[in-house]
């Protein structure tokens, strides 16, 4: 492989190795078939002769190989050893062959590579007299392709064969044309012996499919590369590979077929590893095969290094494994060594999990449970799972809508396992129907749909489909799940929008029992603190009248006016506007005065006595000085004044 991706390399001036390898993994490792699909033979990059400046170093000629009898010119070539930094020739625009077929009718169309799928539908709708729009192009190698791909992006070969299919449009009164149409619809049953080890299998194929896309398919089963397939059975109508099977001649529905492998003459080096290495290839037609490693006598598993035997060593799952994870863990790694990165994203974890993860999240968040059960020993699951299952299309569809969980069918005690599982979840019956499936009938997809009650499992699909089949009916799926699941999504909104108003509902209720609480709790404090303040007043009352009461009795007796001794005769006004009297000896201290104001309420704490003539502050005066001294002797008038 080394050497001929370096002589790739020299041929086309591709730098990037993973490009380089990538190109050749698409035709097969087939060097000719490969460099003709990047630079056509017509730019004089492989032919018989050389012409221009001839390179110094050894030269090797051509060697020319047989097949069935008869010879091509593209079965032999010459080809020398370039200079990888040698510019070998200009970059031009390539040119790309289509034959299109469409009912009874063939086009060729022929467009440099830079040109778009839409151009080629454009020119088939003058050739036709069918809108671009209701077209569909089939035939392609990758897949369906959208109007906007342009050509160069799919690394075409020269030559290649596509047809129309027109689905919206009314299918012609004649019956030739209308046959033609139900027979690419149909699928065709090929039983397909391998005569060497005496096995047979039953291969499901549409009738668009072509007679090369069967021998590759046998090529993964048999790893007998096509070149070297030796076919018997074909009608005598299938004189082109590109050819459909409907327009084939083959017996409708089933066919019996045999292909063995074609004997070819063991090529020895004669050069030391000094040399350039000589390389000989042979190519039957632009889709073949790289020639097997028999040629170079080395077999299949030298070639890539390993032993043949070691390719199908390693189980996909652990045989009883305790932990569901670990063995899904083993089981993604061991089916990307084998298919490639390109492959749906197993869920990893118990099967209960992968319920929990698809059906009881929020009704727009659920999603469909695709199982897919392995089986190491069918005929039909490398095909299935390379071409299939490992399908772009395939992987983007099923990562978007589904939830894919997979398991390993080949040792019975997992086997069992997953029976004990699918009993249980699903019931007896699908346990009985996949009990049932024969080996050769596996690989199979299940879809599950979740349920309120149950878990319903809407398809069980067999090994035996193809790739556009398989879409449909994952499709048809999803339709059903769709329905369903915008009728959830209608329940769970109006269960929503009930639980929404009930909440706010009880949360305005909340809200009001918290306010009348709080207005409860307010009214409740300020009773509390009237109470409190009523009480202070009360208790400052009972002791200011305890003090008036004390100092009212601990007044001295009121002299009478007869008294011989000198009295002092006072008129005190209130604040309101009363008028109280009352005799004093002149000799008594003017406390005494202070103490019968305040036991008529008028505490001097609070209150001033003010003189009249001259206007003066009687309660800033000495109290122990009698009232002739403080000159209220024989009579005074004196006012009551708040204090401030």
């Amino acid at each position: 492989q080394f050497t001929v991706s370096f002589s790739f390399q020299a041929c086309t001036g591709i730098e990037n190795i993973d490009e380089a390898i990538t190109l050749l993994e698409q035709n097969n490792w087939d060097l000719v078939a490969a460099i003709n699909g990047v630079i056509p033979q017509e730019n004089g990059i492989l032919q018989s002769e050389y012409g221009g400046e001839t390179l110094q170093g050894p030269a090797y000629g051509p060697t020319s190989h047989s097949a069935a009898g008869s010879s091509t010119p593209s079965s032999s070539s010459a080809f020398r050893h370039v200079v990888p930094s040698r510019q070998i020739v200009e970059r031009q625009p390539r040119m790309l062959d289509f034959r299109v077929e469409y009912r009874d009718r063939n086009v060729d169309v022929v467009l440099e590579d830079s040109s778009t799928v839409g151009d080629i539908k454009r020119i088939l709708e003058n050739e036709l007299q069918i809108p671009a729009s209701k077209m569909l192009l089939k035939g392609w190698k990758t897949g369906d392709v959208d109007d906007s791909t342009v050509l160069k992006t799919l690394h075409l070969p020269k030559n290649n064969s596509l047809y129309v299919l027109t689905p919206d449009l009314p299918l012609p009164s004649s019956s030739h044309s209308g046959a033609l149409q139900e027979s690419l619809n149909q699928n065709f049953m090929l039983l397909v012996t391998h005569r060497e080890v005496q096995r047979e299998y039953n291969l499901n194929f549409s009738g668009s499919s072509t007679i090369q896309e069967v021998k590759r398919n046998v090529y993964d089963l048999t790893s007998i590369p096509v070149r070297h397939q030796l076919w018997e059975g074909w009608p005598p109508s299938a004189t082109d590979d590109s050819m459909t099977l409907a327009v084939s001649g083959l017996t409708f529905p089933c066919h019996r077929l045999t292909v063995g492998r074609r004997s070819s003459p063991v090529q020895t080096r004669e050069q030391s590893e000094e040399q350039c290495t000589d390389v000989h290839m042979v190519s039957d037609s632009d889709g073949d095969d790289f020639e097997d490693a028999t040629e170079f006598g080395v077999d299949d598993g030298e070639m890539f290094g390993v032993a043949s035997s070691a390719l199908r060593k390693s189980p996909m799952m652990p045989e009883n494994a305790e932990n569901e994870g670990d063995a899904l863990l083993q089981f993604t790694a061991e089916f990307s060594s084998r298919y490639g990165d390109c492959h749906p994203v197993y869920f990893i974890g118990s099967l209960e999990a992968a319920f929990q993860e698809a059906f009881y999240g929020k009704a727009r968040d659920r999603k469909l449970l695709a199982i897919y059960l392995h089986h190491d020993e069918s005929v039909l699951t490398n095909v299935f799972c390379s071409q299939m299952l490992c399908a772009e299309s395939i992987v983007s569809y099923l990562s978007q809508n589904f939830i894919t969980w997979a398991w390993d069918m080949t040792k019975e005690a997992n086997r069992a396992r997953f029976l004990t599982m699918c009993t249980r979840h699903f019931g007896s019956v699908v346990a009985q129907t996949i009990r049932t499936q024969k080996t050769d009938q596996f690989p199979l997809f299940l879809i599950i749909m979740g349920k309120r009650s149950s878990n319903e499992v809407l398809n069980v699909i067999q090994g035996n489909t193809t790739v556009d089949e398989l879409m449909m009916r994952l499709m048809a799926a999803m339709e059903i799940f769709s329905a369903q699941q915008q009728e959830d999504i209608k329940d769970e909104d109006e269960r929503e929008a009930r639980e929404n108003v009930k909440r706010e509902q009880d949360e305005a209720y909340r809200i009001s029992l918290e306010a009348d609480r709080a207005k409860r709790e307010a009214q409740e404090r300020e009773m509390a603190e009237q109470f409190r303040l009523e009480q202070i007043r009360k208790e400052q009352e009972e002791e200011r009248e305890a003090i008036r009461l004390s100092l009212e009795q601990s007044l001295p007796p009121e002299p009478k006016e007869e008294s011989t001794e000198s009295v002092s005769k006072l008129r005190i006004r209130t604040p309101s506007g009363e008028f109280f009297e009352r005799r004093f000896l002149a000799s008594s201290k003017l406390q005494v005065v202070f103490d019968f104001v305040a036991s008529k309420g008028y505490p001097w704490e609070e209150y001033k006595l003010l003189g009249t003539f001259p206007r003066r502050d009687v309660t800033q005066l000495d109290p122990n000085k009698s009232l002739l001294e403080v000159k209220l002797y024989p009579q005074e008038t004196l006012f009551l004044e708040a204090k401030e």
